[in-house]
């Protein structure tokens, strides 16, 4: 029987997997969004099936989309999940009744994704989101953004929530999970938010109605702490 792993050498592993990244052309972050979008596709093509290989692959979904979901069933309403990666979020809000679409930049996390659900009712699309196609502008009753906010550049943060705010019907709910932080100084990818970034959505036709904060202990040790948030558009919104 194989050792478990020590926090000292998971954390080693995450360094090295995070270097190796870092060397690929867009692993910085530094503003230039082709060679972002470019990168995450690398990730997941050098990964080649292994979810191991993808920092932010967890291959379950998130407990408190869970945990809403249990309150908030679908029942034939319309939802979205941004940049769903391997799609195990996206699967979470179809089986709790929701029309479900979901898209990432990355066609080969869209290609794996629909590996893994063959059978799934999503509807799994590559899309950027500073180019949204208009059948998506005002069109889902729930929009769920987990983590993709972070893996950009802090200078591209303002049409980035603009973008994900468009996304919401009138009368619709977002749902924001983020890894968050009170130092201004950063260091990224990826770059943890700061309150005002997160109020910003509060300045693009959102109300904030529930804010959770919460420290997620990783397996290494890390303490890294969440915010989970819960808006509302105003149903007189157009």
């Amino acid at each position: 029987m194989s050792r478990a792993k020590t926090p000292e050498h998971l954390r080693a592993e995450r360094e090295a997997l995070r270097t190796r990244h870092d060397a690929i052309p867009g692993g910085t972050g530094d503003g230039d969004w082709e060679a972002r979008k470019n990168w995450f596709d690398a990730v997941y093509e050098t990964a080649a099936g292994d979810a191991g290989q993808v920092p932010w692959a967890e291959l379950r979904p998130k407990a408190p989309i869970l945990k809403w979901l249990d309150s908030h069933p679908g029942r034939g309403k319309t939802a979205l999940d941004v940049g769903c990666g391997l799609g195990d979020n996206a699967e979470a809000l179809a089986g709790a009744g929701y029309e479900t679409t979901a898209f990432d930049v990355s066609p080969k996390a869209i290609e794996w994704a629909k590996k893994r659900f063959p059978n799934s009712p999503v509807a799994y699309r590559v899309e950027d989101l500073f180019a949204l196609p208009e059948d998506l502008i005002l069109a889902f009753d729930v929009v769920y953004e987990c983590y993709t906010i972070q893996a950009i550049a802090p200078e591209q943060r303002s049409d980035v929530i603009k973008a994900i705010a468009s996304l919401v019907k009138p009368g619709g709910t977002l749902l924001v999970l983020q890894r968050t932080t009170t130092e201004a100084e950063r260091s990224g990818p990826p770059w943890p938010l700061l309150d005002s970034e997160l109020s910003a959505f509060s300045e693009v036709d959102l109300k904030l109605h529930i804010r959770q904060d919460y420290t997620e202990t990783r397996p290494d040790g890390r303490q890294i702490p969440h915010s989970f948030l819960i808006y509302e558009k105003p149903a007189s919104s157009s």
